[in-house]
Parts: C-alpha cells; structure tokens; sequence
C-alpha cells in the first residue's frame, strides 16, 4: 500500500461524482486542491466534516483552491448526501478502492472490537502542480476544515 509523502507528486484519477460526470486529479491541475477522503456519506462525523468544508468554501474559492470529497459510496448516495446538505462541491466515488488504496487510505480498521477494512479519514492539500503539500492522516474533525484553510492560505 502507498504510503505518500509531503513533496511528492499524488496520484492521479479519474473518478465518477455526484453528477454523473467524471472528475480527473489532471484537470485540476493549475489550481491548488484539497482532497479530502472520508469513510461513508450521510454519517455523523462525515456530515459535520462536509458541512465545515462546505460552510469555508467561499474562502477556499477566493484562493482558487478546489475542494473534492472522495469516499468509498456509489455516486447515487454521493448525490443523496449533496443534495441532502447543500453541498457545494464535487464528491466522488472510489468503489474498487483503486484510488484509496494509491492514496494509502484503504486501511484495516476495527471498531467494538471488530476488524474491517475502510477509509482512514484523511486530506491531501496538492499545489498547482499536483504536489503534497500538506497531509492529515486520522483527522478529527472538529477544526480541521479550518487548519486546511489556514495551510492552503500559506501554500
């Protein structure tokens, strides 16, 4: 499994979104872009987080910065979920867990003593070029949408 690094060039893609639409890693290129990669659609914790992306995208937009949630759910839940909270930006779906397991993402996992294989919260904030520039691995959600800002700000 990957294991990236700050510095290094991410793996591209090309993923379905939540419009029916595919959405590539290249086409972003020329902007910076936070990818943010979250365990399931329409959950607690991944609500709040899309909702504390979704509420700063104003400021994301004003640094040119792409904001992209990727999860492991079909796009139909992806577009449940953005309709649902008003989301204001791509979400897309890795079902074969190709792009997941390229970001090291794709981890075994346990829960009420139950192992399972899932997503591990975690963001990439790429510079114009594709570039690491900032990871999160494990991220707890409250604040983290606005530590990214802050770093994209820097970036």
């Amino acid at each position: 499994m990957a294991q990236l690094r700050e510095g290094e060039f991410a793996p591209d893609f090309d993923l379905p979104s939540d419009d029916g639409r595919s959405i590539s890693l290249a086409s972003l290129k020329g902007k910076p872009v936070v990818l943010y990669f979250y365990p399931k659609a329409d959950t607690s914790g991944c609500t709040k987080e899309a909702q504390d992306f979704n509420s700063l995208l104003v400021d994301f937009r004003k640094l040119n910065c792409a904001v992209l949630g990727v999860s492991a759910d079909p796009v139909n839940a992806l577009a449940k979920f953005k309709s649902k909270y008003g989301l204001a930006f791509p979400l897309v779906g890795d079902e074969s867990h190709t792009t997941l397991e390229d970001y090291g993402v794709w981890v075994q996992k346990s829960m009420y003593g139950r192992s399972y294989v899932g997503v591990e919260r975690s963001t990439f904030l790429l510079d114009r070029a594709g570039r690491i520039v900032k990871l999160w691995r494990k991220v707890k959600v409250d604040g983290h949408a606005k530590e990214v800002l802050a770093a994209a700000s820097k970036a």
